[in-house]
């Protein structure tokens, strides 16, 4: 008898509740239930709006880290490469002396430093005599005739060397080309 709900109306005990009391209870209850699973489906859209939303600010920030990293290299590239521009002059000076007879004495210091920079920088000289021809790297100023059909378009004289960074040509070598003479 523990389990009987006993409800007291107009000073009456009633063992047990009426029918109407039961349904009334279980519309309650029902109302209540369809409440919360409408609550729930609202709190899983707004759960997975939030999801989607953070993904892509996680994605744009990952984006931006990256598109920052190369636009900090390309900004150092770019730097080194007007450094570079700048510097040749003085290193095709200081060539043309070292191949004249000789930097004096005193200079031999500063020449040191001045190759070192070089080194430093990344510039690489490229342009050799008897390499193939290639527009991409030499500027032509002139053609040379050659009884071999072998050295047909290669570099028969190099009159300025060529300087590159990294793959960037900083400046093409001049050259004259070898052309087959018949």
């Amino acid at each position: 008898m523990d389990d009987d709900v006993i409800i007291e109306r107009d000073g009456r005990e009633e063992d047990g509740a009426s029918e109407e009391d039961i349904e009334a209870t279980e519309a309650r209850a029902d109302t209540k239930v369809s409440k919360v699973k409408k609550d729930l489906d609202t709190c899983k859209k707004e759960k997975q709006e939030y999801l989607d939303g953070w993904q892509r600010a996680k994605a744009d920030y990952v984006n931006a880290l990256k598109r920052f990293e190369e636009e900090k290299k390309g900004a150092m590239d770019r730097g080194s490469l007007k450094a570079a521009s700048a510097f040749l002059p003085a290193i095709d000076s200081l060539e043309r002396a070292e191949g004249a007879g000789g930097v004096p004495e005193g200079f031999q210091g500063i020449a040191k430093q001045l190759h070192e920079a070089v080194t430093s920088l990344g510039l690489v000289r490229f342009g050799q005599s008897g390499e193939p021809f290639d527009p991409m790297h030499h500027e032509a100023l002139g053609q040379d005739e050659t009884p071999d059909l072998t050295l047909d378009d290669t570099v028969s004289a190099v009159l300025e060397q060529g300087w590159k960074l990294h793959d960037t040509i900083v400046r093409p070598a001049k050259v004259r080309v070898a052309q087959f003479a018949a």
